[in-house]
Protein backbone atom coordinates (compact mmCIF):
# COMPACT_ATOMS: atom_id res chain seq x y z
CA UNK A 1 0.00 0.00 0.00
CA UNK A 2 0.73 3.56 -1.36
CA UNK A 3 1.81 5.89 1.39
CA UNK A 4 0.55 9.62 0.97
CA UNK A 5 2.91 11.22 -1.40
CA UNK A 6 2.91 13.79 -4.43
CA UNK A 7 3.93 12.16 -8.09
CA UNK A 8 4.77 14.67 -10.42
CA UNK A 9 3.90 13.45 -14.34
CA UNK A 10 5.36 14.98 -17.51
CA UNK A 11 4.98 14.39 -20.80
CA UNK A 12 8.31 16.05 -22.55
CA UNK A 13 8.48 18.04 -25.38
CA UNK A 14 10.10 20.63 -27.01
CA UNK A 15 6.87 22.11 -28.56
CA UNK A 16 4.68 21.58 -25.97
CA UNK A 17 5.50 19.73 -22.13
CA UNK A 18 2.52 18.31 -20.28
CA UNK A 19 2.76 17.61 -16.46
CA UNK A 20 0.25 16.56 -14.01
CA UNK A 21 0.67 16.21 -10.57
CA UNK A 22 -1.14 13.62 -8.32
CA UNK A 23 -1.91 13.53 -4.64
CA UNK A 24 -2.20 10.21 -3.09
CA UNK A 25 -4.22 9.96 0.25
CA UNK A 26 -5.33 7.16 2.13
CA UNK A 27 -4.40 5.02 -1.05
CA UNK A 28 -6.62 7.16 -3.05
CA UNK A 29 -5.14 9.49 -6.31
CA UNK A 30 -6.44 12.87 -6.83
CA UNK A 31 -5.73 15.78 -8.89
CA UNK A 32 -3.53 18.65 -7.40
CA UNK A 33 -2.87 20.61 -10.76
CA UNK A 34 -1.87 19.80 -14.87
CA UNK A 35 -1.08 22.16 -17.41
CA UNK A 36 1.00 22.43 -20.38
CA UNK A 37 4.13 24.54 -21.10
CA UNK A 38 4.02 25.87 -24.90
CA UNK A 39 7.35 26.07 -26.24
CA UNK A 40 6.47 27.02 -29.81
CA UNK A 41 6.94 30.60 -29.67
CA UNK A 42 10.46 29.95 -28.61
CA UNK A 43 12.87 30.07 -31.63
CA UNK A 44 15.98 28.91 -29.55
CA UNK A 45 16.11 25.11 -28.84
CA UNK A 46 18.54 25.51 -26.05
CA UNK A 47 15.94 28.33 -24.70
CA UNK A 48 13.14 25.82 -25.01
CA UNK A 49 15.52 23.33 -22.54
CA UNK A 50 15.79 26.06 -19.95
CA UNK A 51 12.45 27.28 -20.07
CA UNK A 52 11.81 23.33 -19.28
CA UNK A 53 14.31 23.25 -16.37
CA UNK A 54 12.92 25.71 -14.90
CA UNK A 55 9.03 24.76 -15.13
CA UNK A 56 10.49 21.81 -13.45
CA UNK A 57 11.65 23.17 -11.05
CA UNK A 58 9.33 25.69 -10.40
CA UNK A 59 6.79 22.53 -10.07
CA UNK A 60 9.20 21.19 -7.91
CA UNK A 61 8.65 23.88 -5.62
CA UNK A 62 5.55 24.64 -5.13
CA UNK A 63 4.04 21.27 -4.95
CA UNK A 64 6.61 19.50 -3.33
CA UNK A 65 6.50 15.93 -5.07
CA UNK A 66 7.97 12.65 -3.72
CA UNK A 67 8.33 11.06 -7.15
CA UNK A 68 8.41 11.98 -10.95
CA UNK A 69 7.44 9.81 -13.38
CA UNK A 70 8.07 10.87 -17.13
CA UNK A 71 7.37 9.47 -20.47
CA UNK A 72 10.20 7.69 -22.10
CA UNK A 73 10.98 9.03 -26.12
CA UNK A 74 9.45 6.23 -28.07
CA UNK A 75 11.36 5.47 -31.45
CA UNK A 76 10.37 7.09 -34.10
CA UNK A 77 11.53 7.58 -37.67
CA UNK A 78 12.98 11.34 -37.26
CA UNK A 79 16.28 11.14 -35.80
CA UNK A 80 16.25 14.79 -35.10
CA UNK A 81 12.71 14.10 -33.39
CA UNK A 82 14.14 11.85 -31.38
CA UNK A 83 17.43 13.50 -30.29
CA UNK A 84 15.06 16.74 -29.31
CA UNK A 85 12.48 14.66 -27.54
CA UNK A 86 15.25 12.84 -25.97
CA UNK A 87 17.09 16.44 -24.40
CA UNK A 88 13.84 17.41 -23.27
CA UNK A 89 13.38 14.67 -20.87
CA UNK A 90 16.81 14.79 -20.02
CA UNK A 91 16.42 18.58 -18.67
CA UNK A 92 13.08 17.02 -16.63
CA UNK A 93 15.36 14.70 -15.14
CA UNK A 94 18.21 16.84 -14.56
CA UNK A 95 15.48 19.28 -12.19
CA UNK A 96 14.41 16.39 -10.41
CA UNK A 97 18.06 15.07 -10.04
CA UNK A 98 18.95 18.39 -8.68
CA UNK A 99 16.00 18.25 -5.98
CA UNK A 100 16.85 14.41 -4.97
CA UNK A 101 13.67 13.38 -6.26
CA UNK A 102 13.56 9.70 -7.70
CA UNK A 103 13.32 9.19 -11.21
CA UNK A 104 10.51 6.25 -12.63
CA UNK A 105 10.34 6.56 -16.91
CA UNK A 106 7.41 4.33 -18.43
CA UNK A 107 6.75 3.76 -22.46
CA UNK A 108 3.87 5.38 -24.02
CA UNK A 109 2.21 1.93 -24.45
CA UNK A 110 2.99 1.16 -20.53
CA UNK A 111 0.80 4.08 -19.81
CA UNK A 112 -1.83 3.66 -21.82
CA UNK A 113 -2.01 0.02 -21.11
CA UNK A 114 -2.81 1.39 -17.43
CA UNK A 115 -5.21 3.47 -18.00
CA UNK A 116 -6.89 2.35 -20.10
CA UNK A 117 -6.21 -1.79 -20.47
CA UNK A 118 -5.10 -1.13 -24.42
CA UNK A 119 -1.30 -0.07 -24.90
CA UNK A 120 -2.30 1.54 -28.55
CA UNK A 121 -5.85 3.56 -27.13
CA UNK A 122 -5.77 6.87 -28.77
CA UNK A 123 -5.52 10.49 -26.53
CA UNK A 124 -8.64 11.16 -26.21
CA UNK A 125 -9.63 7.90 -24.57
CA UNK A 126 -6.95 7.90 -22.27
CA UNK A 127 -7.95 11.52 -21.08
CA UNK A 128 -11.76 10.67 -20.85
CA UNK A 129 -10.44 7.83 -18.55
CA UNK A 130 -8.71 9.91 -16.43
CA UNK A 131 -11.33 12.63 -16.24
CA UNK A 132 -13.68 9.28 -15.11
CA UNK A 133 -10.96 7.74 -12.49
CA UNK A 134 -9.83 11.30 -11.30
CA UNK A 135 -13.13 12.93 -11.07
CA UNK A 136 -12.28 15.67 -13.28
CA UNK A 137 -14.91 18.01 -13.80
CA UNK A 138 -14.99 19.39 -17.86
CA UNK A 139 -14.40 22.86 -17.05
CA UNK A 140 -10.43 21.64 -15.70
CA UNK A 141 -9.85 19.37 -18.63
CA UNK A 142 -7.20 21.06 -20.86
CA UNK A 143 -8.21 21.51 -24.96
CA UNK A 144 -4.70 19.65 -25.59
CA UNK A 145 -3.59 16.33 -24.66
CA UNK A 146 -0.49 17.02 -23.31
CA UNK A 147 -1.46 17.73 -19.93
CA UNK A 148 -3.27 14.62 -19.62
CA UNK A 149 -0.81 12.79 -21.07
CA UNK A 150 1.99 13.52 -18.15
CA UNK A 151 -0.92 12.98 -15.78
CA UNK A 152 -1.34 9.46 -17.02
CA UNK A 153 2.09 8.56 -16.35
CA UNK A 154 1.79 10.03 -12.80
CA UNK A 155 -1.43 8.15 -12.23
CA UNK A 156 0.25 5.06 -14.03
CA UNK A 157 3.29 5.67 -11.83
CA UNK A 158 0.73 5.56 -8.97
CA UNK A 159 -0.97 1.83 -10.15
CA UNK A 160 2.52 0.26 -10.90
CA UNK A 161 3.92 1.03 -7.47
CA UNK A 162 0.56 0.12 -5.88
CA UNK A 163 1.22 -3.33 -7.22
CA UNK A 164 1.68 -6.13 -4.52
CA UNK A 165 5.44 -7.64 -5.22
CA UNK A 166 5.49 -11.62 -5.90
CA UNK A 167 8.10 -13.36 -3.75
CA UNK A 168 9.68 -14.99 -7.00
CA UNK A 169 8.86 -14.60 -10.45
CA UNK A 170 7.54 -17.44 -12.08
CA UNK A 171 10.37 -19.93 -14.39
CA UNK A 172 7.60 -22.33 -16.45
CA UNK A 173 4.06 -22.96 -16.58
CA UNK A 174 4.97 -25.98 -14.25
CA UNK A 175 6.64 -23.83 -11.35
CA UNK A 176 3.41 -21.24 -11.85
CA UNK A 177 0.87 -24.52 -11.44
CA UNK A 178 3.02 -25.40 -8.58
CA UNK A 179 2.98 -21.97 -6.52
CA UNK A 180 -0.80 -21.54 -7.31
CA UNK A 181 -2.18 -25.00 -6.51
CA UNK A 182 -5.38 -23.66 -4.66
CA UNK A 183 -5.97 -21.58 -7.83
CA UNK A 184 -6.37 -24.73 -10.18
CA UNK A 185 -9.76 -26.24 -11.21
CA UNK A 186 -10.46 -29.57 -12.35
CA UNK A 187 -13.61 -29.51 -14.35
Amino acid sequence: MIKDKIILGVDPGTNVMGYGLLKITDNKPSLMVMGMLELKKTDDHYMRLRRIFERIISLIDEFLPDELAIESPFFGKNVQSMLKLGRAQGVAMAAALSRDIPIFEYAPLKIKMSITGNGRAPKEQVAALLQKILKISDDKMPGMFDATDGLAAALCHFYQSNRPQQEKAYTSWKDFIKKNEKRIRNN
